[in-house]
């Protein structure tokens, strides 16, 4: 099963692709059964170090990901996400009262092109090799977008490499509210269910007291799900879900009906994640997430994934 491609009972395909830091994780990822990576997690080449990684340091970690990817798979790259709780030494920030609502992801970025514009010539060295898709984190405006976009479109000018797919994560609920307006100017949309559920629910998952409660099955968070995917639809562009909530195999036939067509789990959970999608039609997941989307609590929508477990 694992190894088959992902799809439901009748055969609606669903890519389960994986989320990675390196070429090492992506060799995994494939025997798994993973369909290629809906994550590169870039920033695990700027951590540890006293200094930022050169453009062709970069350049050779990201092909060799693509290298065991091969020209089938797709590989979303993540720009560089760091700021709030992902600090970097040779990247000095601002002390901020509340970091997660300061310099954070494309913020970062767009605060420092120069560190940009060298991720992104190293990352487009990857495009002969396979799928290669750029992903901007934390775009909370069309502003952002549109200058990280400019930005990209020169360095793609310089490198000749012109046929490379452009998304954003979803992360802040304007991003979900607005994925309609965001949606003729991206080729796809990810949503991070991680951040997108501490900022819908203005509670820090990493809080003592409050983790627990920053669950991403609220409905306020599959409501902003389900904005997304009407938004992109609108449009044909489509919606993957990267953060934890893809994993959870209780949680895929609810994403499938909202719309989602890409799940990016982590490697352990790509067989459970495609066994649990083969055992639900298209309707079913439809009729599900309805019937949650209804619903006022958490515990209300646990408690009816727990009744309609399969």
């Amino acid at each position: 099963m694992s190894q088959q491609p992902g799809q439901t009972s009748d055969g609606s395909r669903i890519e389960v692709v994986a989320n990675i830091r390196n070429a090492a994780d992506a060799r995994d990822a494939v025997k798994a059964g993973a369909e290629g990576v809906g994550l590169l997690r870039s920033e695990f080449l700027f951590d540890n170090r006293d200094t930022a990684p050169s453009e062709a340091e970069q350049a050779a970690e990201y092909c060799a990901v693509a290298r065991e990817l091969g020209s089938d798979r797709p590989l979303v790259v993540r720009t560089l996400d760091v700021g709030g709780d992902k600090p970097l030494s040779y990247l000095p920030l601002p002390k901020e009262d509340n970091p997660f609502l300061g310099l954070r992801g494309i913020r970062v970025s767009l605060d420092r092109p120069d560190l940009l514009r060298t991720q992104l010539r190293a990352i487009l060295q990857a495009a002969p090799l396979t799928r290669l898709h750029i992903m901007f984190p934390m775009v909370a405006s069309l502003d952002e977008l549109r200058a990280a976009k400019a930005i990209l479109a020169e360095e793609q000018a310089s490198s000749g490499h012109a046929d490379v797919k452009v998304g954003i994560m979803v992360e802040v609920p304007s991003a979900a509210i607005l994925a309609a307006r965001f949606a003729p100017e991206v080729d796809f949309f990810s949503i991070g269910t991680n951040d997108l559920t501490q900022y819908v629910l203005a509670m820090d998952r990493g809080h003592p007291q409050l983790a627990k409660q920053a669950d991403a099955l609220h409905p306020g968070v599959l409501a902003m799900i389900a904005m997304t995917c009407d938004g992109a639809r609108a449009h044909g562009k489509w919606v993957g879900v990267c953060g934890g909530l893809a994993s959870d195999e209780r949680a895929a036939p609810v994403l499938v009906g909202l719309g989602v067509t890409e799940l990016s789990v982590s490697t352990p959970a790509v067989a459970s994640v495609k066994a649990t999608l083969a055992r639900w039609s298209m309707d079913e997941c439809r009729t599900l997430a309805q019937q949650v989307l209804a619903l006022g609590t958490v515990a209300e929508v646990r408690a009816h994934l727990a009744q309609q477990a399969r």
